[in-house]
């Protein structure tokens, strides 16, 4: 199994974080983000906030091409839609590329590799 770990960041709105929030329940989010996720092979998603930043970590089966099957996720039945919906409540974080949301991680440490 391969891992990503990804960054970005919310507006600083307690409103706004709350519905965000709300959109990843199983009441508020699209049926069809979800089974879009699992359509390309992505095994498991989990997203952590602290204050306005939000860390998302996906597993995935290994080989699995990150740019590939995250381009292909974009164009499933919702997904466009879903991405500009959400975006009213999302930042770059300040190391985003220009049109980059979420911003992939430099894995520094791994317990079970390093010692």
């Amino acid at each position: 199994m391969k891992r990503f770990c990804l960054a970005l960041d919310l507006h600083d709105d307690p409103e706004k974080i709350r519905q965000y929030r709300h959109y990843h329940t199983k009441e508020g989010i699209w049926p069809e983000i979800p089974q879009g996720m699992r359509e390309v092979g992505i095994l498991d998603m989990e997203i952590y906030l602290l204050g306005t930043r939000l860390f998302m970590i996906l597993e995935v089966p290994d080989g699995w091409d990150f740019d590939q099957e995250m381009s292909r996720l974009g164009r499933l039945e919702r997904q466009p839609e879903w991405e500009a919906f959400v975006w009213q409540y999302q930042v770059p974080v300040p190391w985003a590329k220009p049109g980059e949301k979420w911003v992939l991680m430099e894995k520094i440490f791994d317990l079970d590799r390093d010692f």
